[in-house]
């Protein structure tokens, strides 16, 4: 009897989590909501204006959002979503609950009963979640005013009328009108509270509203004012801390209204008079969308027409990348050649390529500015414009071509460098429509029987003792069942998810030639170098098969699979089969940056190390102070910095990364070893002082000492070091040593470099070296600051 008595408790525990009801005005403590019933289990606003609910994303895939209530019949039409609780993290269609905990929590779980999104709340005193009719959804205590939390605070791409954008908050926009997950552009005040747009791409990040070129104050923006606060009111008008603002087409009407950063970079209010009428576009900040950062990505042009829209094109000698996705631009049909007398040019008139400049010069002849292209090898080529105010040409070769666009007010030209002997006429043309990024999520799911199981549960608990003896038994084939159950459909979430695709081990073996080619090795696993069958060249980290190796195999999947920067390696796929688990990488052609470093052959000039330098601290500055998380990446090291074609560097091997709490950044106790690499790890490691993302400034700081002197402190023994053991300490007092002479840079310059360099920018590198290799952690700047200071030597020079 003791065994029933028990789960007739377990079922009342669990039986106020199945109650639902269809269109509740709100939820209380033990109720919820679920993903089976989301035509029914809706949250209303009191006069219906919003509802909130599951939203369907996808085949199979779901997220809880609010929106318009007219959606509920046009699940085709995402428009009107005005905010999402898990837009990186879709749930099953299956078994998949939103509820109201007994705690004060509101907990999103997913069918396999993982916590995909949470309120973070807690509360003993009766609670009420409920949708207000300006469309926040509020969690509110019932017997006073307090407000535990409310989605205002966090929005995504959208601000209803009176919703305040602060320091605290931003909008980022969807990856495409339906992929709702985080794409490249982001609104947001800076530190110099100015409100801004970024885009942040697979390749590239830029600011291009207001404009790079321009001062805050000659865009009549103030930074004086650090209240940073901006919202739109309900008759029209957007007011900034920073002095700017507008006023809708329609300004002084009381309307439904909504400002969303749409996924094409725009900011746009939309408007409409009730639920019955279409919205339309009643102000937008930029009219031709084709001087958005990134609209078409690299080597491609955007042209525009008011009446048909943008459309992207590759320019002559390339083709579409990923026909799916325009931001990956186009790639070369040709293969580059440094030969002068192989190249050609090729005219395109009116097109326009913003940024990425190798040189500048004004007042040049068409002459000389094609000389300055064929000199240097990684020239793509140049644009040659007129400048009415000065009456004089102007030249720019480029490294990169990318924010391309035609029009033609632009007076100028673009010469692409192209191979002779080909026919590069042709470009590929397409409109950017919805027929372009679009995305359909699929979730498989093998059915569970939980709610009829629990069902005939509480039925049994209640009938007569003698029935006991079968109770058991269902109750045990049960668990059995569940305990036994395959993980296949939490695997296939990946793919979904983060954008990587699981291959089997013998894809993985077939591609390495049964692992021959080794590129690398280190603690954590060997590294070959594959090609998978679309003819990719990969790189496969295979991880040691100890328990060791599937936690580092866990840490870098989670971690690099929710992370998009563009000095960060790219994770194409995984393994996790059996005892083996492997990585597939994006193939790095030029190799670590350790191994650059150490060849005999000069191949990192000075200009080169100042932008690796430059590229490596940005992605630190992100993982430590952009992520939702707070990201160290613990093993900061030549080794760990991969260099790609044009020797930009991309940050890799997360598997020592650590991810902590931001409330809770002084508590070693996540930490349960030592890690990082001997030579580069910082003081706090070995004397137990708190950890925070210091230890990575300080192993950034060693790692910019490798590159400058050319010397490794983990080298025994190191010339000009008077033969001693040269770990990090001793490599960093002989830069400090040296620093006492007048040409101190000049001494501890790697000889490989040369004497054809900037030493103020290496005067720079070095300073910036010692300030972050200090033994005081509060002394080292941030990563953020480091980027400040490198930038700012760029621009003075």
């Amino acid at each position: 009897m003791t065994f029933t008595i028990s789960y007739i408790f377990l079922v009342l525990l669990l039986f106020p989590f199945q109650y639902c009801s269809s269109s509740v005005s709100s939820l209380n403590k033990g109720s919820s909501l679920s993903v089976e019933k989301h035509t029914e289990d809706v949250i209303v606003s009191s006069n219906g204006t919003f509802s909130a609910g599951f939203y369907q994303i996808g085949e199979n895939a779901f997220s809880f959002a609010i929106w318009f209530t007219e959606l509920q019949n046009q699940s085709h039409n995402p428009v009107n979503i005005v905010w999402m609780a898990n837009r990186e993290q879709p749930v099953n269609g299956k078994n998949s609950k939103l509820f109201l905990l007994n705690t004060g929590n509101i907990i999103l779980l997913d069918a396999g009963q993982h916590n995909t999104w949470s309120s973070n709340t807690a509360s003993d005193a009766p609670l009420e979640l409920y949708l207000r009719e300006d469309g926040n959804l509020v969690l509110r205590e019932l017997q006073g005013p307090t407000i535990l939390w409310q989605s205002y605070d966090f929005p995504t791409n959208t601000l209803l009328p009176n919703q305040p954008l602060t320091r605290y908050t931003n909008l980022v926009s969807s990856r495409s009108h339906s992929n709702h997950s985080s794409g490249f552009y982001k609104l947001f005040f800076d530190d110099n509270n100015v409100i801004r747009l970024d885009y942040d791409g697979p390749d590239i990040s830029s600011t291009y509203w207001p404009p790079s070129f321009l001062l805050s104050w000659q865009a009549g923006r103030t930074n004086y004012n650090s209240t940073r606060i901006a919202l739109l009111d309900s008759l029209g008008k957007f007011i900034s801390s920073d002095n700017y603002f507008f006023s809708t087409y329609d300004y002084g009407m009381v309307m439904q209204r909504r400002l969303t950063l749409d996924s094409d970079g725009n900011i746009r209010v939309y408007s409409r008079k009730n639920l019955l009428e279409n919205w339309y576009v009643s102000w937008q900040v930029i009219s031709d969308t084709c001087i958005i950062d990134g609209i078409c990505g690299a080597n491609s042009a955007c042209s525009y027409d008011p009446k048909k829209g943008k459309k992207c094109s590759c320019l002559p000698g390339y083709k579409m990348k990923n026909h799916n996705d325009w931001s990956y631009g186009c790639e070369p049909t040709f293969d580059f050649t440094c030969n002068k007398s192989e190249s050609t040019f090729f005219e395109l008139h009116g097109f326009e390529f913003y940024g990425y400049d190798s040189n500048f010069v004004q007042n040049s002849t068409y002459e000389n500015c094609e000389s300055l292209c064929l000199q240097a090898c990684n020239c793509t080529g140049f644009q040659y414009s007129y400048e009415e105010d000065q009456n004089i040409f102007q030249c720019y070769t480029k490294l990169q071509l990318l924010n391309g666009r035609h029009s033609p007010s632009f007076i100028g030209k673009t010469f692409l460098r192209l191979p002779k002997g080909n026919n590069f006429s042709k470009e590929e043309s397409i409109s950017v429509t919805d027929n372009v990024c679009l995305l359909q999520l699929h979730k498989d799911f093998v059915g569970k029987q939980t709610s009829h199981l629990l069902k005939f549960f509480m039925w049994l608990s209640v009938t007569v003792g003698g029935l006991e003896f079968f109770f058991f038994v269902v109750v045990c084939c049960f668990l059995i069942k569940t305990e036994k159950k395959p993980n296949g459909d939490r695997h296939n979430y990946h793919h979904a998810l983060f954008g990587f695709r699981r291959y089997s081990y013998s894809e993985l073996k077939i591609a390495t030639k049964n692992f021959s080619n080794e590129i690398g090795r280190g603690g954590g696993g060997i590294v070959y170098r594959g090609t998978l069958p679309d003819e990719r060249h990969v790189a496969i980290k295979r991880l040691n098969e100890a328990k060791q190796g599937e936690g580092e195999f866990l840490a870098e999947v989670s971690i690099i699979g929710r992370l998009n920067h563009m000095n960060l390696i790219e994770m194409w796929g995984y393994c996790a089969e059996g005892k083996h688990r492997l990585l597939v990488y994006e193939y790095m052609e030029n190799g670590s940056l350790a191994e650059n470093l150490s060849s005999k052959t000069n191949t990192l000039d000075w200009s080169k190390r100042y932008d690796i330098a430059l590229g490596t601290a940005r992605v630190l500055a992100y993982l430590h102070e952009e992520c939702l998380e707070w990201i160290l990446h613990c093993d900061i090291k030549p080794q760990n910095i991969l260099l790609d074609s044009n020797f930009q560097p991309k940050l890799a091997d997360f598997g020592l990364s650590k991810l902590k709490s931001r409330n809770n950044l002084n508590n070693n106790s996540e930490f349960s070893m030592i890690r990082g690499t001997r030579g580069y790890m910082a003081p706090e490691w070995i004397s137990n002082s708190p950890i925070t993302s210091k230890v990575d400034v300080y192993s950034y700081g060693v790692v910019l000492l490798d590159m400058i002197t050319g010397k490794s402190p983990t080298m025994m023994n190191m010339e000009g070091v008077d033969g001693e053991v040269a770990y990090n300490g001793r490599l960093i007092n002989w830069v400090r040593e040296k620093k006492r002479s007048r040409c101190w840079v000049e001494e501890i310059m790697d000889p490989k470099i040369g004497t054809n360099c900037d030493s103020s920018k290496m005067e720079i590198l070095a300073k910036v070296a010692l300030e972050c290799v200090e033994v005081d952690k509060n002394i080292r700047p941030t990563m953020s600051q480091v980027v400040e200071k490198l930038q700012r030597n760029e621009i003075d020079s």
